[in-house]
């Protein structure tokens, strides 16, 4: 029984990433299912959770993953309104944290198959991008995505994907060299995959993370240990942006980012992606400025966009549910509160993904390197677009989080027992 629930947690460990961009609400499923497992199997042996880690090992990474559990509804309480479909993505944090008890429970080679999902998730990303590009052209207005996610998170989840991809090769163990040349391969094509679908999705302020994906690939694998060979690695970070800049795709939209910044000169703001943004981040401190503390409430920011274009502040054209920046939603929305726990929830994963990032252990220096990945993706894609509005997104962070941190603790705890028992076992000589 103990080895079918070991099997049946793997299985949705690889299929969350696997499907996130294929099957709609196919993450959800495999996160939930998760929590079902921590919920029932990890009240009895041996899968039982133990809450005091998470205060005792992992305080910021708790306080991260419950912050906005708290502050919403406070917020709500406060300002005398009700509305819980704001609480439903960033709910996904604070349910992971059952996930990661459960699953330091679970022996690393079954979490292992995270990096295999993400494999997966990215080839299928890419062949639906294949597909795409064969049955339609792409153009500003008729860029990649499907049917339930928009261009910018399509294409942010797949460069993901396909980095941790080639990223979590460091894990592997093959039984001969066929079979690692045949694994190395696979990821490299899901590598391949990931980078061909975010291409075609035309995400500009995706991009900017692929400078970060390769340095920490290059950490990663050890490529650098002298100078020489940092500036080796800086050299093939200019080529890869380059090359992309100068791929068709890559010059319609530095085109159309040029066009835009012109634009601006003449007051056309609105019917520019940049102008719009613009215009939205300026209302967003605004209303920071109106309600510093806890910002117009969460959910409230349309209607607040609205009265300002009714008052000839902003164009109608800008109105809409988000500002379009992760951090410029919270500063008007959430207020200072709000951006405190932004703070936590991005630094709270991360200051231990760096604490573990020259472990001598490779499974543990890349469950590292991936999750400051994670984190560092989570961070630049929130830039120019809010992150987690998207339940899919929230739901496939968290999961990996969990998933990448517990390897990280279940290393720890394995070799914390290991020191007392041979502690132990001088003493009783």
């Amino acid at each position: 029984m103990e080895k079918t629930i070991r099997y049946l947690i793997a299985s949705m460990v690889l299929l969350a990433p696997a499907s996130t961009l294929v099957v709609r609400g196919g993450t959800g499923y495999c996160f939930f299912v998760l929590v079902a497992i921590a919920v029932f199997a990890g009240l009895s042996k041996p899968f039982r959770l133990s809450p005091g880690l998470l205060i005792s090992a992992y305080p910021l990474y708790t306080a991260g993953m419950l912050c906005f559990m708290v502050y919403l509804p406070l917020q709500q309480a406060l300002e005398g309104y009700y509305l819980p479909r704001e609480f439903d993505g960033l709910s996904r944090f604070a349910l992971s944290l059952p996930i990661f008890l459960l699953l330091v429970n679970v022996p690393i080679g079954y979490l292992k198959a995270l990096g295999w999902g993400c494999t997966l998730g990215a080839f299928g990303a890419g062949v639906w991008a294949a597909d795409s590009a064969i049955h339609m052209t792409v153009t500003e207005l008729n860029r990649l995505g499907n049917d339930f996610t928009n261009p910018i998170p399509y294409g942010n989840t797949a460069l993901l994907l396909g980095f941790l991809s080639v990223m979590t090769i460091r894990w592997d163990d093959y039984r001969n060299a066929w079979m690692r040349r045949l694994g190395i391969g696979l990821k490299l094509l899901g590598f391949a995959a990931g980078l061909y679908a975010s291409y075609l999705s035309g995400t500009r302020g995706g991009w900017l993370a692929i400078p970060l994906f390769l340095v920490l690939c290059s950490f990663n694998f050890g490529w650098v240990k002298r100078w020489q060979d940092g500036l080796a690695a800086a050299g093939a970070v200019v080529l890869a942006m380059a090359l992309l800049l100068a791929s068709p795709i890559g010059r319609e939209r530095v085109m159309a980012t040029e066009s835009d910044l012109a634009q601006l000169t003449h007051d056309a703001a609105p019917s520019t992606s940049l102008g719009a943004r613009l215009q939205l981040w300026r209302a967003s401190i605004q209303m920071f400025e109106e309600h510093p503390l806890l910002g117009v409430g969460k959910g409230h920011l349309k209607s607040h966009l609205q009265s300002m274009a009714d008052a000839g502040v902003i164009s109608p054209l800008v109105v809409n549910q988000r500002a379009h920046s992760e951090f410029f939603s919270t500063v008007a929305e959430l207020g200072a509160v709000g951006v405190v726990c932004l703070a936590l929830l991005y630094l709270g994963p991360l200051v231990y993904f760096l604490r573990y990032r020259r472990s001598p252990h490779r499974d543990v220096s890349t469950a590292a390197y991936c999750g400051i990945a994670v984190s560092g993706s989570v961070i630049i894609f929130g830039l120019s677009i809010d992150v987690l509005t998207v339940v899919m997104s929230t739901a496939l962070i968290a999961l990996m989080w969990a998933v990448l941190l517990a390897v990280i603790a279940r290393d720890t705890c394995l070799r914390q027992s290991s020191t007392i028992e041979s502690r132990a076992d001088s003493r009783n000589r």
